[in-house]
């Protein structure tokens, strides 16, 4: 590659994709409007230079970045979680993992959600609001404990995989990982196939993340092509107490705990997660995210592969700290709007309903409004009072899914500490992991 490739860091690059997409995108809503729109016709048909950009070139090429991100997702969470318990010595190592994240990841959640109702009801952003609404949400009911733990267990882990259902994979992958572990040479010879599908898995990694810029780019111009500010405005209130409250749980809280939990600094933690930040908000999906939330913790953040490969795809998959906070918002909102009190006893079961029901809840797009619709069923709101703040979830969205994957590393940070599994060196050096952002291009000409 040339000198002017490496010019700007990976993360420069990613953040001067989305800036000019955020503009682009701007400039093509004020520009096509529907009374100015340029349309021309080949071969009698009529083209819209809106729709062509819009829909089409942006539309398409931004799933496919979203379709090339979630298609590592499962490969690189099943082969990394073998990794790393296959090298475990320990067996009950597994266990304490297991129960500090989840511990952990729970504990962040009530807090994140205790701490937007609070604002929320100090600031009281629903009230004097006299809001109609037209569309109708229809609320599932909360999973209990037991369907939780039940449904953890895959009954056919090939169909798990294909439906992408997280919890499943990692408990299959865990057991899988502990047999190669007990099985001896036979064990042995398995853990190095799959520690060679690792590296390969990684590698193609790296690619898609040198591809990041472009699909960022058109990713944000799509979305502010679409988006009206309007109705932003219309919800001001609302929709930046979330946001506020979003940036001091992901800055605050995070660090605090950090701290406390780990004595790690937690300045380095926040610069280290720019550039799986940046991708978070760019994909609003925890999912999308993992694998560079997983490149991440590794290269830069000195996280042992066997705690990075368990915490993480955990944490993308319940840990949601983000929605909570959208949640708690969003519920005294639609009180305050609608008239209607809520109990103590009310709030505490909203705090109870969220947690819960962000265990085994997809890390997708939008999943937090239908967690939002069994958190208003459970205290007898009106569901479709969802309609009132659907058109600004999908900035919000963005910000919180970076919320959540910075809450995943924290968490991993002190697992990863209390176990022995963190290597300081690499936590406090400023350029680890910067190798692992290039990808030689040149080294395919060479090949062919």
């Amino acid at each position: 590659m040339s000198q002017s490739a490496h010019k700007f860091s990976l993360t420069t690059r990613i953040f001067i994709g989305m800036i000019a997409g955020i503009v682009i995108g701007v400039l093509l809503q004020l520009l096509f409007d529907d009374s100015g729109d340029f349309t021309f016709s080949v071969f009698g048909f009529q083209f819209s230079a809106y729709s062509i950009f819009v829909d089409g070139i942006f539309s398409t090429l931004g799933q496919i970045f979203i379709a090339s991100l979630k298609m590592l997702v499962v490969p690189l969470v099943f082969v990394s979680l073998i990794c790393g318990t296959s090298t475990l010595s320990d067996p009950s190592k597994l266990g304490r993992l297991g129960a500090k994240s989840v511990g952990l990841y729970v504990v962040t959640t009530a807090i994140a959600i205790t701490l937007a109702m609070s604002m929320a009801l100090l600031i009281s952003p629903g009230e004097g609001l006299n809001l109609t609404t037209e569309t109708s949400f229809e609320a599932k009911t909360a999973p209990s404990l037991g369907d939780v733990i039940v449904n953890m267990f895959p009954s056919n882990p090939i169909n798990s995989m294909a439906q992408g259902n997280m919890l499943q994979i990692i408990v299959f992958a865990v057991l899988f990982g502990i047999s190669m572990a007990m099985t001896g040479e036979a064990g042995k010879r398995v853990s190095a196939f799959f520690e060679d599908i690792n590296t390969v898995i990684m590698r193609l990694v790296t690619i898609i993340m040198n591809l990041a810029p472009y699909g960022v780019f058109v990713l944000m111009a799509k979305l502010f092509s679409t988006i009206g500010g309007d109705t932003i405005f219309s919800l001001a209130k609302y929709f930046f107490l979330v946001f506020g409250v979003l940036i001091i749980h992901g800055l605050v809280t995070y660090s605090i705990l950090l701290k406390l939990l780990s004595g790690l600094s937690p300045v380095v933690l926040l610069k280290k997660m720019r550039d799986a930040a940046l991708f978070a908000f760019s994909t609003s999906s925890s999912s999308a995210t993992l694998p560079v939330t997983m490149e991440t913790a590794r290269n830069k953040l000195g996280i042992n592969n066997s705690v990075a490969s368990f915490t993480l795809p955990l944490g993308a998959t319940i840990n949601m700290d983000g929605t909570a906070i959208m949640q708690g918002v969003a519920t005294v909102f639609i009180a305050q709007v609608y008239g209607v009190d809520l109990s103590l006893g009310d709030y505490m079961m909203v705090v109870l309903t969220a947690t819960l029901a962000s265990i085994g809840t997809a890390g997708v797009p939008g999943v937090g409004l239908i967690m939002l619709a069994m958190v208003l069923q459970q205290v007898n709101l009106p569901v479709e009072g969802i309609a009132l703040i659907i058109g600004v979830d999908r900035l919000l969205d963005m910000t919180r899914t970076a919320v959540n994957i910075t809450g995943d590393c924290m968490v991993s940070c002190v697992v990863a500490k209390s176990e022995g599994g963190l290597d300081e060196d690499i936590y406090y050096n400023e350029h680890a992991g910067e190798k692992e952002e290039d990808v030689n291009f040149s080294e395919f000409d060479k090949n062919a």
